[in-house]
């Protein structure tokens, strides 16, 4: 078994030192660890501390190619978006896609809402709103918007779905596979319990494995997804870049 690709890294672009490392760096930690191909994924232009700068797409273009000369590793030029609205809004606009190879998306707090009503009812009320016993609101606002953000982008990858955001699980995952999006298995924090995760495997969603690595060192260690994937004999067909190089849909554009 052979993991091909690691899809959720990120780099010094992330503002403030929240990416510890280059480009160059992460892409030779990859070759290092066997990897044929990774994304860099630095954290979307809304994230108050960490957000990448729309005017470092093209410095992070150039990083990238000299990376891919001297390295040999593939290099996908993709964004963790944020989840910016209660009607699905991300923190990526059409001249974007422009750029992008792969589309990320996730929760985080401290990020800029598109208005004052879903600053209150999406970003404060998961940040100071308990994580384990949501209200029934709470629970089917966080996952409307998951939906309505599953139907308006070409989301590749959902980001450690649930941490920070707690929502109907299954519900996310159906839209999921609808739409050709891959669940991640995040190497750092899974937010399911086994039976979410079994039953997401038997309506037939896909996973993804990443480290969302935070420094150079931490690229391709994946150990997390991997030891669920072992423990819950999950079907290695629907873990797309386990021996095999998965395929994304960041390039349809906007819906």
């Amino acid at each position: 078994m052979i993991l091909f690709g690691d899809y959720h890294t990120h780099t010094k672009y992330s503002k403030n030192n929240h990416g510890k490392g280059t480009i160059l760096e992460n892409a030779s930690v990859a070759l290092n660890k066997g990897l044929k191909q990774i994304a860099i994924t630095d954290h979307g232009f809304n994230h108050v501390f960490y957000g990448v700068r729309r005017r470092d797409i093209p410095s992070i273009k150039e990083d990238i190619l000299n990376a891919k000369e001297v390295t040999g590793i593939d290099i996908l030029l993709g964004v963790e978006a944020n989840l910016i609205s209660l009607d699905g809004k991300i923190d990526v606009n059409e001249e974007d896609f422009e750029f992008l190879d792969i589309l990320l998306m996730g929760f985080h707090k401290f990020v800029k809402a598109d208005s004052s009503n879903d600053r209150n009812k999406l970003i404060f009320a998961n940040l100071f709103g308990t994580p384990f016993a949501p209200s029934k609101d709470r629970l089917n606002r966080n996952t409307t918007a998951y939906l309505k953000a599953l139907d308006k982008y070409p989301i590749d990858i959902i980001t450690h779905l649930n941490d920070g955001c707690p929502t109907d699980t299954l519900a996310v995952a159906k839209m999921a596979k609808e739409k050709g999006t891959f669940i991640e298995l995040n190497g750092k924090r899974i937010n399911f319990s086994d039976r979410e995760i079994l039953t997401m495997a038997e309506e037939g969603v896909k996973f993804i494995i990443d480290s969302d690595a935070h420094s150079p060192e931490s690229v391709g260690e994946c150990n997390n997804g991997l030891d669920i994937v072992f423990r819950l004999n999950l079907p290695l067909s629907q873990i797309v870049n386990i021996n095999k190089i998965p395929k994304f849909s960041s390039k349809r554009g906007l819906n």
